[in-house]
């Protein structure tokens, strides 16, 4: 496995490479999730790039950004047990930002304002300037992200179609614990009590399903957040039902269109996220 940690030497490296080249972009503290996505990218192409990089400028909160978890060692460890073949790229933020770390302002046709975006300002401007930041410096033939994600992954198609190249966005499924807990870097932030009890997210995801073949979305939306009231170890951000081609929020049902129930809850101080298609 090759570690590189600057753009030169990346470049370089690159340039050797033959066939079909697959980035998964990550911010470390590597989990069966991401496994999942380089496992994936190994099927189909020749070359995979994993990137790990907490990139600063997503984070609205700087007490987020510093909880953070930061296992290099550990993800080295992890993807070599998957194939030793993987190019690891792993920059410091003045290699990749260099001396101004801001975002970049970006129009997403609203993608970015609803859920995620209406309560972290800033925070999808931040993934996209790293992203493309990435794109354009690695020039991959396809990239992977994970569909828990999937607001983000939405936005993430929405900015490789305006690149000048061709890059193909591959979503890929939601990877869960035993109980259900849709698996994320900061679930090794809980106690192992709260990571149990938590699979009530996806539950609770799962019944409102349940319920909208049957309901209209004001009615499962209120059943969402009487589960949620009557935690006392854990808080409902939001939970919203949504088209998931433009994440507008459902109003009303309509026949041939796929929606999807998203869902931010605060467990222990730390921020879960979830997601599931609802039709």
């Amino acid at each position: 496995m090759k570690l590189i940690s600057g753009r030169k030497e990346l470049l370089k490296h690159l340039d050797s490479h033959k066939g079909t080249l697959g980035l998964v972009p990550t911010m470390g503290a590597l989990h069966e999730g991401h496994l999942s996505l380089v496992k994936k990218a190994i099927s189909e192409n020749d070359t995979v790039l994993v990137t790990i990089f907490v990139n600063p400028t997503q984070f609205n909160n700087p007490e987020d950004l510093e909880k953070y978890p930061k296992t290099l060692e550990e993800d080295l460890s992890l993807l070599n047990s998957v194939d030793q073949g993987i190019i690891v790229f792993a920059p410091s933020i003045e290699e990749l930002y260099g001396e101004e770390v801001t975002s970049k302002e970006y129009f997403f046709d609203g993608l970015d304002k609803v859920m995620e975006g209406a309560f972290r300002p800033g925070h999808f401007n931040g993934v996209a300037t790293v992203v493309q930041k990435l794109f354009e410096l690695i020039r991959p033939d396809k990239a992977y992200f994970g569909e828990k994600d999937f607001q983000q992954l939405q936005i993430v198609r929405n900015l490789a179609r305006t690149l000048p190249f061709s890059l193909q966005i591959v979503g890929c499924p939601i990877v869960r614990e035993a109980q259900g807990l849709a698996m994320s870097s900061r679930n090794r932030l809980l106690s192992e009590e709260m990571r149990k009890k938590a699979g009530l997210i996806y539950q609770t995801l799962e019944k409102a399903r349940c319920m909208f073949g049957t309901e209209n979305a004001t009615k499962v939306i209120a059943y969402v957040k009487e589960v949620f009231s009557a935690q006392k170890d854990m808080d409902l951000e939001y939970f919203q039902i949504a088209d998931e081609e433009t994440l507008t929020p459902v109003m009303k049902k309509q026949k041939n269109r796929k929606y999807r129930g998203f869902i931010a809850v605060y467990a222990e101080g730390i921020r879960l996220i979830d997601n599931i298609a609802m039709n």
